[in-house]
């Protein structure tokens, strides 16, 4: 049953994307890159939010809306310029409106008149073109009221999706006064081609009473964007509208020949979607999962047979794992959903930001529309605002400093998404001071996290700023200067599965490199093998595997061991020093080299005993079942059952060798 809750929560879920496109197009119009459609697309996003906020007596957040729409309204009509104090004035004005939808969503009242200084700002900027309207005045007058109204009416063909009924509206109309409706059944197709979910119906109607054009309007203000609508006023030569009985009509054949698709642009289907619950859609992935390990297991069942007992089977099980994968797939891009979700808030908190700094920065945002698994895009809206913030406090100078330093006065921060294989890269680059790492060092040596002795490389030093509790601020202020930020990020970051990497050149600026898995639920993975336990390499991690030769591993004093690869030489792990694994592969030369690439360390070499094979296979977190564990991304089950854990390998890189025990306990573990 959909009761007034369920409505208002898909209002607000409506009004979210909306504020979001209202945001696009204003990025659009100030970069210059301002379409046709932009003011158009601009003016229909408010004039949903106002409709739909109507309906549940949302007066606040309907009134700047309305009057933001007539503003916008002028602008349709070059009666105004969307100059950059304009685009100011909407930017903050689109502010405000998510502030006070988000009070009506949250059921908190908004401070009172807290948006009355925009308002007057708005309404003063409509007023720019009084002297025009003044004149026009007498002639809009005239046409205001007028003896009777001719409207043509006609859907278009998803008008039913958006909740509307043309008979509710012809009843409105009717209210008015008398009318004479004349149906238009052209468009009908064959009973045996009608979609029940399309509007093929127009009408012609006659409204024969003096009313102002604005009430026939308004009758028609839930359906502006659903259909293609003139309303004229009627006069003494008019030619009365023919009835519906004196009208001739043209009536569809049972059989009508199937329309040429090269003569009809239009036929083409419309996108559909439908809004489905959160809840549902991760109880779909579980049960993909789930249906995931039991394909493993029955594919582990079925190579123990002989391959002559049931070939049937075996092709069987060949055929669910490929429909499986494409289940998979299809049920994983349900889940994702574009980054723009995050990035669309980012604009405002650099405007804020860079306003209460006394800064003069401009955000460019590119590959908004990248997708990603919704439990990564849900928890990214944090790590961002801490970067954003620090580049806006610590990296852009003020406009004087920039202009001394040869630099424009506008800094520039660029915050863009792109798909790499099978991980998400999110960078932020500011063209700001950089890292002064000379400061950084002796900030670190002050506060006691780095030894006076010690020597640090560049890159070591730019590790310092994620420490907890540093920071580089001199003052402590509202933007910063606690230490508390940099080290969060990451242990957010981190927490995702992901990894964040810092290049910086000072007096140039720096970059933040975030990366992230495109989804935490199912991976493609390596099984390996190390004494009795199996471990997943994730194969997008993966660069090669070899056997290694005696003469290609060299010892390095204090560093453990290298080997060399094609003229350079890469770290060499044993996996079973890191995780106590007793039973391993101790000769290399027995053993398997996975050559792994991680964010921070460049390559590694791990070291295990055999290659089981590949397996897509579904991510259970350890953490939520047990504790969390250094160098593990999560845990799944393989086919015969037993829980194999995936390892994380740019933590595998920093992990510290172990003593291996003489018998080591066998620890019983189940995931949910």
């Amino acid at each position: 049953m959909v009761t007034l809750d369920h409505l208002r929560a898909t209002y607000f879920e409506e009004a979210a994307e909306l504020l979001e496109r209202a945001y696009a197009e204003l990025a659009a119009l100030s970069e210059g890159r301002a379409g046709e459609d932009t003011v158009h697309a601009l003016f229909r996003a408010y004039h949903s939010i106002k409709g739909g906020g109507g309906a549940f007596g949302f007066t606040r957040p309907v009134g700047l809306a309305h009057v933001m729409e007539t503003l916008l309204d002028l602008v349709r009509e070059d009666r105004i310029t969307v100059a950059p104090d304009l685009l100011a004035l909407l930017l903050r004005g689109t502010d405000m409106l998510a502030d006070l939808l988000a009070a009506e969503r949250d059921g908190v009242a908004a401070t009172p008149g807290v948006e009355a200084g925009i308002l007057d700002a708005l309404e003063s900027a409509a007023k720019i073109d009084h002297i025009a309207r003044e004149q026009a005045a007498p002639v809009q007058a005239a046409a205001a009221i007028a003896d009777g109204w001719r409207i043509e009416f006609r859907p278009h063909p998803g008008l039913f999706r958006s909740a509307n009924e043309p008979l509710h509206i012809l009843r409105e109309l009717a209210g008015l006064g008398p009318v004479e409706v004349v149906a238009d059944p052209s468009r009908l197709p064959g009973i045996n081609r009608i979609d029940p979910e399309e509007a093929y119906l127009s009408w012609t109607v006659t409204l024969r009473a003096a009313v102002a054009r604005a009430q026939v309007q308004d009758v028609f203000e839930f359906v502006i964007d659903d259909c293609d609508l003139s309303i004229d006023a009627l006069d003494d030569a008019t030619e009365p509208a023919a009835t519906m009985a004196e009208r001739p009509v043209a009536t569809p054949t049972a059989e009508p020949a199937p329309p040429d698709i090269a003569a009809a642009p239009n036929a083409s289907p419309l996108a559909q979607s439908v809004r489905v619950d959160v809840a549902k859609i991760d109880r779909l992935v579980n049960l993909v999962g789930e249906l995931v390990i039991t394909q493993a297991m029955l594919a582990q069942h079925e190579a123990t047979l002989p391959p002559d007992l049931c070939p049937g089977l075996t092709r069987g099980l060949e055929t669910l794992s490929q429909h499986l994968r494409e289940l998979q797939d299809g049920v994983m891009a349900i889940r994702t959903q574009p980054v723009r979700t995050v990035f669309s808030r980012m604009p405002r908190l650099v405007r804020e930001v860079a306003g209460m700094l006394g800064k003069d920065v401009r955000l460019v945002v590119t590959g908004e529309g990248t997708e990603i698994d919704k439990t990564v895009v849900e928890q990214l809206a944090d790590p961002l605002t801490h970067l954003l913030r620090n580049a806006l406090d610590h990296g852009i100078e003020p406009p004087d400093a920039r202009e001394a330093l040869g630099k424009p006065r506008q800094g520039i921060i660029q915050l863009s998404a792109e798909q790499r294989g099978g991980r998400i890269i999110i960078e932020i680059t500011d063209d700001g001071r950089g890292i002064d790492r000379a400061r950084v060092l002796a900030r670190a040596r002050e506060r006691g996290l780095v030894s006076a002795e010690a020597t640090l490389s560049e890159s070591e030093i730019d590790e310092l700023i994620f420490l907890p509790g540093f920071s580089t601020a001199e003052t402590v202020s509202a933007v910063s200067g606690r230490g508390v930020g940099m080290d969060v990020v990451r242990r957010n970051i981190e927490a995702l599965g992901g990894r964040i990497r810092l290049e910086s050149r000072l007096g140039h600026g720096s970059r933040f490199t975030l990366t992230l898995p495109l989804t935490l639920a199912v991976l493609d993975g390596l099984v390996v093998s190390v004494g009795r336990d199996a471990y997943i390499l994730p194969i997008a991690a993966i660069v090669e595997s070899l056997r290694p030769r005696r003469e290609d591993v060299r010892d390095v004093v204090g560093h453990g061991q290298v080997i060399a690869i094609r003229g350079s030489y890469v770290p060499l792990v044993p996996l079973h020093t890191r995780f106590g694994v007793a039973g391993a592969v101790n000769d290399y030369t027995r053993g398997i080299v996975v050559i792994v690439e991680t964010d921070h360390s460049g390559q590694i070499g791990l070291l295990v005993d055999d290659l089981v094979g590949q397996q897509q296979v579904v991510v259970k977190s350890l953490e939520a079942n047990w504790r969390r564990v250094d160098g593990i991304g999560g845990a799944t089950i393989l086919g015969d059952g037993r829980v194999a854990l995936i390892l994380d390998v740019a933590g595998l890189a920093a992990l510290p060798a172990v003593a291996i025990p003489a018998a080591p306990p066998r620890a019983h573990l189940h995931l949910h």
